[in-house]
């Protein structure tokens, strides 16, 4: 088997938010949580996606590790890649993903990229380079005050711009709507100019098929995982891709479930609280009182649980309270306590039986799968637009996760997370 597509995720909710997304064309998608271990194998699956935790690395990190996952595809044998950040362009003046798409640049050989990470699906869109949340602009929305990665300009190529060294160009939705040839020669005409990393516009999901049809030759794509949705289809039409592989058979799961919320979106936020209203017991961190007294109350807290009931142990706060923890522990030690302690609560929860986890938050999701040791997992079906229940081991035990990027999915998400399971 030939891998088709190499797909590199700057965080784990991501990664299989990109993974869920390629899954619905039926064709096989491994997932690996991080940089694999050993070297690629002679069943390797036609689209491979490594999550890495990078979105928040010092530069010199992020890159390091996204170069060892590239070279890993490379000795797969990947033709073509795929660079997948946030759709809300999660960032910071200094990196990563500019630092990140150039460097991959280089290293693949690939003189021009674009930048697209629109999700009209989700409410994410790009018009005239500026990226809006909703019918809000990314500098007005709630990622304005998201604790790592504040977003306080709208414009993708103000923002990219300090990121690389090559210069930035735009394709506005009046070429997009031209189509594919109108798209590929208006890169041309870029490339000519000298720019090498070109952000384009899409405000409809047939924005980002006709996006996909003109650059899928590109040696790498970047983008939000929408972007990616159509390349399998497109693949199949021109014979690159064969759909003969089988499709997932997921295992059969005990009861046992438990919910894992470290984020702090406004639509966690909201999730929580309806999971909490309709009865679910739960849980929540306060990472002052964890700095103090340390974890054993949570974890005899979940120790005296039904997990049949799926409890939620949560962090989930509002922005005023997540400053006054990060104001007094840092803002590092404030996440990794809380993912320190859900990482503990995953572990317990798994050694008392639990097999159903979903987890939301990008940080957590990282947490949470390396104590359990998932290094790899099949890909099933969706639960929500890019979040999909995959399936892997842990210890000897067959485990099915979702792992959710803070902002997707409905109010209701928990309670349908565990009701799609069941069906």
């Amino acid at each position: 088997m030939t891998v088709v597509l190499g797909c590199i995720a700057d965080d784990f909710t991501g990664a299989t938010d990109l993974a869920g997304l390629l899954a619905r064309s039926g064709v096989r998608v491994r997932l690996h949580m991080g940089l694999p271990d050993d070297a690629p194998g002679d069943d390797v699956a036609p689209f491979e996606v490594i999550a890495l935790k990078t979105r928040t690395l010092p530069v010199a990190e992020a890159l390091e590790q996204t170069r060892a996952a590239a070279q890993w595809l490379q000795a797969a044998g990947a033709g073509r890649y795929f660079w997948k950040y946030c759709s809300t362009f999660d960032s910071t003046e200094t990196g990563n993903i500019g630092p990140v798409a150039q460097a991959l640049m280089s290293d693949l050989g690939a003189a021009q990229t674009i930048y697209c990470p629109a999700f009209p699906e989700n409410g994410r869109r790009v018009f005239m380079g500026n990226l809006f949340v909703g019918q809000q602009p990314l500098a007005e929305s709630p990622m304005r005050d998201h604790p790592l990665t504040p977003m306080r300009d709208s414009d993708l190529t103000r923002l990219l711009a300090p990121q690389v060294s090559g210069q930035v160009g735009l394709i506005d939705h009046p070429v997009v709507e031209a189509g594919p040839q109108s798209i590929r020669t208006a890169l041309a005409a870029l490339a000519a100019e000298g720019r090498a990393h070109i952000v384009i516009d899409a405000i409809r999901d047939g924005d980002l098929e006709t996006i996909a049809a003109a650059c899928r030759e590109m040696p790498l794509i970047t983008g939000g995982s929408a972007l990616a949705m159509a390349l399998p289809g497109l693949y199949l039409a021109d014979g690159t891709l064969s759909a003969d592989a089988p499709r997932l058979v997921p295992p059969v799961l005990g009861a046992g479930a438990v919910v894992l919320s470290g984020s702090c979106s406004a639509m966690t936020n909201r999730q929580v609280a309806l999971y909490l209203d309709s009865g679910a017991p739960g849980f929540r961190l306060d990472p002052l009182d964890l700095a103090r007294n340390g974890n054993n109350a949570v974890l005899d807290w979940l120790a005296a649980q039904d997990l049949a009931q799926a409890p939620i142990i949560y962090a989930t706060a509002n922005p005023e309270s997540v400053r006054a923890a990060q104001d007094q522990l840092g803002v590092v030690r404030a996440g990794e306590i809380v993912e320190e302690t859900l990482a503990a609560c995953a572990i317990a929860a798994r050694d008392r039986g639990a097999q159903r986890f979903v987890v939301a938050g990008g940080e957590t999701s990282g947490a949470v799968t390396r104590a359990l040791d998932v290094s790899r997992m099949d890909v099933g079906a969706e639960i929500a637009p890019g979040v999909p229940w995959c399936f892997g081991r842990s210890a000897g035990t067959e485990l099915a996760l979702t792992l959710k990027s803070g902002n997707f999915g409905t109010e209701s998400f928990f309670a349908d997370a565990l009701e799609r399971l069941s069906t």
